[in-house]
């Protein structure tokens, strides 16, 4: 199986980008016409796809194309933010099904899936097959996004396809620090974390965060810390954990309000998204995939959220290079959205802040 990919980058969002980015592929995979296409393209290309669509199949000579656009896309080669630019993996095989409609799907299953912001719900999220991808759009999900199969865009916005004699492995990586130790919830009201072990969530919080904080930073940075959860404490601890972020702190009441509900008897830990933790969290996720898969990897794919990217890491998008490090030449591409889906203890989750990494091989 031969795959390869293809970045071009322009000054307007003309259709001629998405040809170049997979005849660039093709000549690096040395083929005439492959035999499917992974296409992304910045959102400059979101409200009117098609013809960008339209020219890379036609560069392509191939129908089976699917993608989404997003506010950044990436390749091995190099990462764009803010200006148009199309990337593109090529196949020399087809790799993905459509699953058909009303087929009962397994844990067997891998569903690579792409959703714009609108197309989230708990049904297709809750299937029994593995899901692993992202979200197409920005940081809070406004605007126009795209997603699209077949070489033609999708009006439900929500692209699932079914990989086909592959052999993968997915995981995330969150970048976070506990700064507190996993403890139970033992009072709250949906959203409203009221007490932990007893105390005060809010108390909690600012014992850790004091520990934490740098001399010169008082205030807690609500938008840097995350909340860790899981329904032992045993999972937060090995880092099989889900996390969501936190929205504010009540003075009166002394409660934390979260953006996801949370249940007494669940166990929780602050966290602070760390540059530090998160390289060395790539490092054990990206180890553990490639020992995980029983074959050399062929091509990798990286769903990133925004927060984690060139933005994180001061302009340099950190996670992009240690990979070429980890895994010199091996193909790879992906995009920056605003979330990001991976099984996690066995459940499909829609992740913050985080990356999905997959390595695929045969």
């Amino acid at each position: 199986m031969k795959v390869a990919t293809g970045l071009a980058i322009g000054n307007k969002a003309l259709p001629e980008l998405a040809a170049q980015a997979v005849l660039a592929a093709m000549e690096k995979a040395q083929l005439d016409s492959p035999a499917c296409v992974l296409l992304f393209l910045t959102s400059e290309f979101a409200s009117q796809p098609q013809l960008a669509i339209k020219a890379a199949a036609k560069a392509a000579s191939c129908m089976q194309i699917i993608g989404c656009s997003s506010i950044g896309i990436f390749t091995e080669e190099d990462w764009v933010i803010d200006s148009p630019a199309a990337a593109a993996m090529v196949f020399s095989e087809n790799i993905w099904l459509k699953p058909p409609k009303n087929t009962l799907l397994t844990k067997e299953s891998t569903l690579l899936t792409l959703t714009a912001p609108n197309a989230i719900n708990s049904l297709w999220l809750d299937s029994n097959a593995v899901r692993f991808g992202g979200v197409s759009g920005d940081a809070i999900g406004h605007g126009s996004f795209s997603v699209w199969e077949n070489a033609k865009g999708i009006t439900q916005g929500l692209c699932e396809m079914q990989l086909s004699n592959m052999d993968c492995a997915v995981g995330a990586t969150h970048g976070l620090k506990l700064i507190t130790s996993p403890r139970r919830i033992t009072a709250c009201n949906q959203h409203d974390i009221i007490h932990i072990a007893n105390l005060s969530a809010l108390s909690v919080l600012k014992s850790a965060w004091n520990k934490h904080a740098p001399i010169n930073e008082t205030s807690i940075p609500y938008h840097r810390l995350m909340a860790v959860h899981a329904t032992r404490a045993s999972h937060i601890e090995h880092g099989d954990y889900s996390l969501t972020t936190i929205i504010t702190g009540d003075e009166a009441s002394g409660a934390v309000t979260l953006a996801k509900p949370l249940q007494v008897g669940d166990w929780v830990s602050w966290a602070v998204r760390d540059i530090d933790a998160a390289q060395v969290d790539l490092v054990k996720t990206a180890t553990q995939l490639k020992q995980q898969l029983s074959v050399k990897p062929r091509f990798s794919l990286l769903f990133s959220n925004l927060g984690r990217g060139p933005y994180f890491y001061d302009g340099i998008d950190q996670d992009l290079a240690l990979i070429r490090t980890l895994f010199p030449h091996l193909p790879l591409i992906g995009f920056y959205g605003n979330g990001e889906i991976a099984p996690i203890l066995g459940n499909n989750t829609l992740l913050q802040y985080s990356a999905v990494l997959g390595l695929f091989g045969r």
